[in-house]
């Protein structure tokens, strides 16, 4: 019998025609059938011998003819393991002869500066290049082409990629790509021609990707990207349709790259058409007998311009009525019919409530770190109930809340071959919740001072909050632990422990060394009324020594005369907290509101505190916002006792009055100690905007501020004339260490006595 060789393969054949040469080989050394007795397989040095065997489709005592022979040299070669394969024929063996593809042993990179190594081999192993794959010059080739795409997102037109492949023992190879980056095409020029109501100018400050300016080193918006591009048309489209302009279309688009591939000028051609004003909204299709309850939820208005956004918020409000009643898959279609003539439209909202379902499951992906259960007790869909949108978006809301995820989304999908259920998948993306803290500030009289703390929110993925406080500021410092369990008990009720050691020294011009220690803790419950409101309350015990009377304030050393050097408290608290902020850590819009009532009834010091506090944010505009702060503390003694000076109010710095020295404000002693007062007034209002050239990132805002307030003594009136103020700009940026504020202002209301600290900054907290 003669035997049966197809041709030998070069590595880049293709497989087709590899397929081919198998074919014509056949047909030009046939063999007769037979009887196979043995199968025997040569050349292999790292692959398995079941790999081969698994993938013949002959076995011994099978008839073996020229079919089963092209079959098993199809079936060997899709492996994508072997360079070349033989089947040749002894007798009545088959001898299947195998030459391995190399083994790739090391892929390695030069001259990167763009793209760090690990996010390059894992866009190359996705293409089949990457360290134990085997080798094949086709993939190599492959994987050259994307690695030059790679870069072409980037903006760098005239990158170089040259991949070379070195031999190694044992039939293996490293395979090295040289790269030479070269620099990355600027948007030279952004025209957009054929607008006429709308300045160039306005549009083009709508964009995200700009031409080259001061701050685009950071954030590379000045870079082309066809994604980008997209999404700045989208918005142009936008801004002309919430405008009444329907039939606004962009007509072209033309890029063009310079020829030395270092600039480029992007034209875009627009048609505005004319504005449309809404005449009419009606409403056809089944809205389950409540019509009424669905056109109150419509944002558009008869004799308004059209807009774009408004009907696509009523389209989001509609869905979300559908879905409290279970229907997760509603369609809302919005229909406008115009009238060229007059400049009118007719807006009319179809409604199909499709198929009411339940949920079967709920499930949770992107969670590395923290379990699943933190994220599920926030939930209030429940598995196996109907379909509740309402309370999906509350459950995503509060798991935003939490400040342990950078993205929450929320997925709902259908469940194969049930109609009526459903999976509802919440994936997060983790942020790093653990927190060093450091603040500072500097001025002429007291230099620097310096405080920190290290705070992890998540602790060991539970959802616990531990922390460790220490400050070093002149007029005091601080050692605290801290630990709050958020679901102490099933019902989600908290519970916080702290433990503290505490010195304050108020400031004065004598340079004595004295202070007031205060050595306690306390334990603190958290009750959840609703979604948004909590209540707490506490008990705790505190112990503060006035350490020596030398140097001592008169108002001090007046208080240790009467009442001792130490003094006990058994505080009561009792407090309520209000929070619908959009975001815990950069929010635009919503409210926080707290109050909070402390009594202590027994002991040495014996009095009562009153803190109320009001934020609110504003979204001015897609890019602006307003933040409100206010806050009112008044503090007055029980029974015959004195409010304890120890446990007086302090302002001025960072949260109160900025500019102003910490502690600093209020009265002064007649020794020029500043000591605080029992009652406080404090108001700030911030405003923020963009960095130029960031588009509109919020992890990286400036701000404009304004604070006033003060703190007054027992023995003090009241007065508006007593009120400091200041102003000043600042950086708001969330950093990789964590967020960070920084701010340079001037006093705007201020009185010989006190101490200015233009220039203040903290990182990792936020205001």
């Amino acid at each position: 019998m003669s035997p049966l060789s197809p041709m030998r393969m070069r590595p880049t054949l293709s497989y087709v025609a590899a397929l081919a040469a198998v074919l014509h080989a056949g047909a030009a050394w046939a063999v007769e059938p037979f009887v196979l007795k043995d199968i025997r397989v040569e050349g292999l040095q790292r692959t398995d011998p079941g790999t081969v065997f698994a993938s013949l489709p002959f076995r011994i005592g099978d008839t073996y003819n020229d079919d089963k022979g092209a079959a098993a040299l199809r079936a060997l070669f899709a492996t994508g393991l072997f360079k070349d394969v033989k089947i040749n024929i002894d007798g009545t063996a088959v001898v299947v002869v195998i030459e391995e593809r190399p083994i790739i042993a090391n892929v390695s990179f030069a001259g990167l500066k763009e793209f760090d190594t690990e996010a390059l081999n894992k866009s190359l192993k996705d293409v089949g290049i990457g360290e134990g794959k085997p080798f094949d010059k086709a993939l190599a080739d492959r994987a050259e082409q994307e690695l030059k795409r790679q870069y072409l997102t980037r903006s760098f037109y005239g990158a170089e990629v040259t991949t070379t492949i070195t031999p190694l023992e044992r039939n293996r190879v490293n395979v090295s790509f040289s790269v030479t980056e070269g620099e990355p095409a600027k948007i030279k020029e952004i025209r957009i021609l054929g607008s006429k109501v709308f300045s160039e100018g306005t549009l083009l400050g709508l964009l995200e990707q700009t031409t080259s300016g001061w701050l685009t080193w950071y954030t590379k918006t000045d870079r082309y990207s066809r994604t980008k591009l997209n999404a700045d048309l989208e918005t142009i489209r936008s801004y002309y349709l919430n405008r009444g302009y329907l039939e606004f279309n962009v007509e072209s688009t033309q890029v063009t790259i310079s020829p030395d591939k270092q600039s480029i000028s992007i034209a875009v051609t627009v048609h505005e058409g004319q504005p449309y004003t809404v005449s009419a909204i009606k409403l056809e299709g089944e809205f389950l007998g409540r019509d009424e309850e669905f056109k109150r939820l419509i944002a558009l208005k008869p004799g308004q311009a059209y807009q774009g956004e408004a009907v696509a918020q009523t389209t989001r409000n509609f869905q979300d009525l559908y879905g409290t009643f279970g229907y997760a898959f509603a369609r809302v279609e919005s229909r406008p019919e115009i009238d060229r003539a007059t400049g009118q439209v007719v807006v009319t909202f179809v409604g199909e409530p499709q198929r009411r379902v339940y949920v079967r499951r709920v499930l949770v992906s992107g969670n590395t770190r923290t379990r699943d259960e933190v994220i599920r007790r926030e939930f209030r869909q429940f598995e196996s109930a109907w379909y509740d949108g309402q309370r999906i978006k509350n459950s995503r809301d509060r798991v935003e809340r939490l400040g342990y995820f950078k993205d929450v989304n929320i997925d709902t999908t259908e469940v194969p071959g049930s109609p009526d259920q459903v999976d509802v998948t919440i994936s997060v993306t983790e942020r790093p919740t653990g927190n060093i803290t450091v603040g500072a500030g500097y001025s002429s009289a007291s230099k620097l001072s310096l405080s920190g703390s290290i705070q992890q929110d998540n602790a060991f993925g539970s959802g616990n909050y531990l922390g460790i406080q220490v400050n070093t500021a002149r007029t005091g410092r601080a050692l605290a632990i801290s630990t709050v369990d958020p679901y102490f008990t099933v019902d989600g009720v908290s519970r916080g422990l702290d433990v503290f050691y505490r010195t304050v020294k108020p400031i004065n011009t004598l340079g004595e060394e004295y202070q007031l220690a205060t050595v306690g803790g306390s334990v603190k419950f958290g009750v959840p009324f609703s979604e948004e409101d909590t209540v707490f309350f506490g008990i705790g015990y505190e112990n503060t020594r006035i350490t020596t009377s030398r140097g001592l304030p008169f108002s001090y050393w007046l208080y240790r005369h009467t009442f001792g050097a130490s003094s006990s408290a058994v505080p009561l608290t009792v407090g309520w907290k209000r929070d619908n902020r959009d975001s815990v850590i950069t929010p635009t819009a919503g409210r926080y509101q707290r109050v909070n009532l402390e009594l202590s009834p027994i002991g040495d010091a014996r009095y009562a505190i009153a803190n109320v506090q009001h934020q609110e944010f504003f979204q001015l505009t897609r890019k602006f916002s307003l933040m409100l702060n206010g806050e009112i503390a008044w503090g007055s003694g029980l029974g015959s006792r004195p409010f304890p000076l120890f446990k007086n109010f302090y302002s001025g710095g960072l949260g109160s009055v900025r500019v102003f020295e910490a502690g600093s404000l209020g009265p002064v002693d007649i020794t020029g100690s500043y000591s605080g007062g029992n009652r406080k007034f404090n108001l700030n209002a911030e405003l923020y905007v963009p960095v130029p050239g960031t588009g509109n990132d919020k992890s990286f805002r400036l701000f404009g501020f304004v604070d006033m307030g003060n703190v007054w003594g027992s023995n003090e009136k009241l007065s508006a004339s007593d009120i400091r103020s200041s102003g000043g700009i600042g950086i708001s940026w969330l950093s990789p260490m964590g967020p960070l504020r920084l701010s340079y202002g001037v006093p705007i209301r201020k009185k010989g006595t006190d101490r200015i600290e233009k220039f203040q900054f903290q990182i990792g907290n936020a205001f």
